[in-house]
């Protein structure tokens, strides 16, 4: 008994379905490894690429010269500071118990402090009694605290190291990006066309803007604030000032500022007996937080308009989700999703409104 040929092609279709999905899957597997550098190294490339393109013409379209340089170049703006950082953190997590207090001296508290509200004489009194305490007396009372952060940023040193190794593979990645960059754009466009024609083109056109706004509007903000504020710090003579960097541009990255990172290097300050180095970076921290207001929106409008919620969202959720790399991942990938279901929105309603506009009853009533 032969089956119907509509239960035939119902067979045929499932199989054919499991085949693709089964494909789909151990493919997945096989590149998960490489999907937070290759991410990363799409972002940067795509973000870059008008750079790259400059730079070829005026090497004279020695197209793999200028991959050599804008990868050394990578390696040298972010790989080596980042490298840098990481190497500071581990190391000064595993001197943090050894640390002496010998030379921080607490002052009394202001007069102003008792008189605060509910817990003012409460306030007033433990600072006092913190500035009386000797020396040693201070580093028992922070010996329990400083010894489980030391442990717990010592534990974090496998996820460091995975970290450099993506930036490593970022940087490889970046490389033949830059090298085939021409043919990986035409390949994908061309996909994007066999899925969904003209409108699929246009999404990866979008997609490449909202790569580019975030990489303008928060990475070099990000990049800017930090290095003005690891300046300051340098200048007044703060220590620690390769962790304080890291700090701030990991701050600056969430939308956090360097406000914070600036401000303890302030508070070392005034409690080692600079007030006026204090007060001077002070100064220059307020300066360094306001460049936020200007420098980001005058950079972010030239690739989208991009609401600072959204930013913020990809910035926990990527870094929830990737690690350290979705600092950078999360905010890109909400911004391209961002845009794109803005396009099929505003596509559905200029569709409808020529719609409208062609229907000779609704002309005739609007008449």
């Amino acid at each position: 008994m032969s089956m119907p040929p509509g239960s035939r092609d119902l067979t045929r279709i499932a199989l054919g379905v499991l085949v693709i999905g089964g494909l789909l899957a151990g493919v997945f597997a096989v590149l998960k490894p490489f999907l937070p550098a290759l991410l990363w190294a799409t972002m940067i490339v795509v973000a870059t690429w008008p750079l790259m393109r400059a730079l070829e013409r005026r090497l004279g379209g020695r197209r793999i010269l200028a991959s050599a340089l804008m990868v050394l170049a990578m390696l040298v703006v972010v790989i080596a500071p980042l490298a840098t950082a990481v190497t500071t953190l581990i190391e000064q997590a595993a001197r943090l118990p050894e640390i002496k207090v010998a030379e921080l001296h607490v002052p009394s508290p202001p007069a102003w402090v008792a008189g605060l509200p509910l817990a003012g004489e409460r306030l007033a009194a433990e600072w006092q009694a913190v500035a009386a305490a000797k020396p040693d007396e201070l580093a028992s009372k922070a010996a329990p605290y400083i010894a489980p952060v030391a442990r717990w940023i010592a534990a974090q040193a496998g996820t460091i190291g995975a970290f450099t190794i993506h930036l490593g593979l970022t940087l490889l990645l970046s490389g033949v990006l830059y090298a085939t960059g021409d043919q990986a754009a035409s390949g994908l466009r061309r996909f994007a066309r066999r899925l969904h024609g003209t409108q699929g083109d246009n999404a990866v056109v979008l997609a490449a803007a909202s790569v580019r706004a975030v990489a303008l509007g928060i990475v070099v903000t990000a990049v800017v604030q930090t290095a003005l504020g690891a300046l300051g710090l340098l200048v007044a003579g703060v220590p620690f000032v390769s962790l304080l960097a890291a700090l701030m541009f990991i701050f600056c990255i969430a939308q956090l500022g360097p406000a914070i990172p600036l401000l303890g290097g302030v508070a070392w300050l005034w409690f080692t007996g600079a007030p006026t180095a204090a007060i001077l970076l002070f100064v220059w921290m307020t300066g360094v937080v306001m460049l936020d207001n200007v420098l980001r929106p005058l950079l972010i409008k030239r690739g989208a308009d991009l609401p600072l919620l959204l930013i913020m969202a990809g910035v926990i959720g990527g870094l929830l989700s990737f690690g350290l790399v979705g600092l950078f991942v999360g905010p890109v990938l909400l911004a391209v999703a961002y845009r794109l279901i803005g396009a099929w929105v505003a596509e559905q309603d200029s569709d409808a409104s020529a719609a409208t506009d062609a229907d000779p009853h609704n002309r005739e009533a609007s008449a």
